[in-house]
Formats: structure tokens, sequence, C-alpha cells
């Protein structure tokens, strides 16, 4: 294997949802302001200098998938602004609320993005 001098290692895993929201913060007669929904894709990056001994890796990729799946599913088929956190539902405070889910189990955690693939919007949010 080659020697590496600054070896940084990412590993993410995607899962998906599908969710309403709406901006009660907008004008009336604004389409923000009107309940509205799309399908949107998150992707939780992990990020080590050392690999685990034992098994050679960063961190299980399953076990990244399940939490990231977790949270995703926990915002699935649902009103985004009723979760706390959500209350006006931008991809910027979807980020953030994914961090609080997964940064206490996963220390590591250095990147969400939340994006809604269907009209080319996105969000990354690094730590």
């Amino acid at each position: 294997m080659p020697t590496l001098t600054k070896a940084v290692f990412e590993i993410t895993k995607q899962a998906t949802f599908d969710a309403a929201h709406h901006f009660p913060n907008e004008p009336e007669g604004s389409i923000y302001r009107r309940v509205h929904g799309h399908s949107f894709t998150v992707e939780a990056t992990v990020r080590s200098e050392t690999l685990d001994a034992e098994h050679g890796w960063v961190a299980d990729l399953g076990a990244l998938d399940r939490a990231l799946k977790a949270a995703a599913g926990a915002l699935d088929h649902g009103m985004l602004n009723d979760h706390p956190g959500l209350e006006l539902p931008s991809l910027e405070k979807l980020c953030l609320w994914f961090v609080g889910q997964l940064q206490p189990e996963w220390p590591g955690l250095a990147r969400i993005k939340v994006a809604r693939p269907t009209i080319n919007e996105s969000c990354v949010l690094s730590l």
C-alpha cells in the first residue's frame, strides 16, 4: 500500500423522503405560503484521518445507512413545519435538523447535503 502523508477519508450515504411544507411568514398570495410538497434526497458524509483497526474502515456504512434512513423516515410523508426546528423549513434548516439527528451518534459527521432533485436545488452544510 502507498504511504500517505495526510490522508482524509470520507464515506457518504444517501436517503430519500417526500414531505410537504409551507412558509407561513410569506405574504398573502405567495406561492411559498401555500402547502406544497417535494421529493428530497439527503446525504450524510463522515470524515476521518484514521481507519478502524479491526475493520479497516472509517465507520460501518450499514450503520450510517440505518441512522440516515431513520432520520429521513421521521420526515417522510409528513408536514415539515410540524417538527421542532423546521417551523420555517428551508433547505438550510433541513441541513441543521439532520445534523441534530445524526451528530450525537456520528461525531465524525462532516457534511450534510439536502436536495430537491426534481427542481435542481440543494444546500450543503459543511461541519
